[in-house]
């Protein structure tokens, strides 16, 4: 799927726009589109990959439901139906440009490798950033830097992607949804998963995930674990994995070494809110504010935020329709001021 078209050519059309929208990814377009269709006409896309999609475009199996579709649905046909749909409402985008800043008067600093710098102004901004994967570092294991560790979300893109197995002797860390997908996907490309292992007393991600990942493909789960060691000079050899109890602490005589060439770091997701740091008007993250309340005082000056940039969404289905809903709320705020 290639969505580099008429809408890069060079120059910008416009100086100013009304709606600038950080992020190309399903809460990207779909807070475009819902501007668009409320009276906004001059909006534009930025997105730092090469293609519109997001993180879809490396969510190859078919687990998407969509209004109006009665099959489900993969990550880049979910995506391609919003791409159509930008590019029916002549909704201009950027691919392959990087917003750097975010300014108090609400213009934007860029980069790409035509423009070089860029800067635009805009009554209201849309960040639609999406989230990312906590780093290897914060896991809190000690390793030499060796070879062969991975966050799913990275092999996720090798595999579907690049088409590249990263390994054949595979160890996971933590259950959660894609760490679950993806244990399905190395053993459907070949791979010997030959663990999983879960901190936690149940396994995180959806009950579906969990019967159509781990059940359906008789991969070992190990709950109450954490690996404790990991060995390797070059390349990662194996690993030692522990029980723990409820403080934390190894149980004493539940030591397991277990040989890998791989381990996949199932961590935890992490809104990209960099953009907002900087801002005059605060962040309010305190854990008694839900989501929607938490940038009301940016939504007032006309920074808006959606999709897993918000929080992060268990369905896409959800950021679907939150996003929409932003998009008109800026849309609203556009027509205000």
């Amino acid at each position: 799927m290639k969505t580099k078209a008429k809408k890069e050519r060079g120059k910008f059309a416009l100086n100013e726009y009304d709606i600038i929208i950080i992020g190309g990814g399903v809460a990207g377009m779909s807070a475009a589109i819902e501007a668009k269709r409320n009276g906004i006409n001059n909006i534009i896309i930025f997105e730092r990959e090469d293609d519109l999609g997001g993180i879809l475009n490396q969510c190859i199996h078919a687990d998407y439901n969509m209004e109006g579709y009665e099959v489900k649905l993969t990550g880049p046909e979910y995506a391609q139906i919003l791409i159509d749909k930008v590019e029916e409402l002549n909704i201009e985008y950027k691919l392959n440009t990087m917003v750097l800043e975010i300014k108090d008067d609400k213009s934007i600093v860029a980069v790409n490798d035509k423009e070089g710098i860029i800067n635009i102004k805009t009554k209201a901004i849309i960040l639609a950033t999406g989230c990312s994967e906590m780093p290897k570092g914060d896991m809190n294991i000690l390793y030499n830097g060796c070879a062969g560790i991975y966050t799913v979300g990275a092999v996720q893109k090798f595999v579907n992607i690049e088409g590249v197995l990263p390994g054949k002797e595979v160890v996971i860390l933590g259950s959660g949804n894609i760490g679950l997908i993806m244990a399905r996907r190395m053993v459907l490309e070949g791979a010997n998963v030959k663990l999983i292992v879960e901190y936690m007393d149940h396994p995180r991600g959806l009950k579906k995930n969990i019967i159509d990942c781990i059940d359906a493909f008789d991969i070992p789960l190990k709950l109450n674990s954490t690996i404790i060691d990991i060995y390797g000079k070059d390349r990662i050899e194996g690993v030692t994995i522990g029980q723990v109890d409820k403080q934390g602490e190894i149980i004493e005589g539940t030591k397991e070494y277990v040989k890998c060439d791989t381990l996949l770091l199932s961590v935890d997701l992490v809104p990209e809110i960099e953009l907002l740091t900087n801002l005059e008007t605060g962040i309010h993250t305190k854990n008694c504010l839900s989501p929607e309340n938490r940038y009301s005082e940016m939504e007032d000056k006309g920074i808006f935020v959606c999709g897993n940039a918000l929080y992060i969404h268990e369905e896409i289905n959800s950021i679907y329709e939150e996003s929409k809903a932003i998009g008109k709320k800026a849309a609203s705020y556009c027509i205000m001021y």
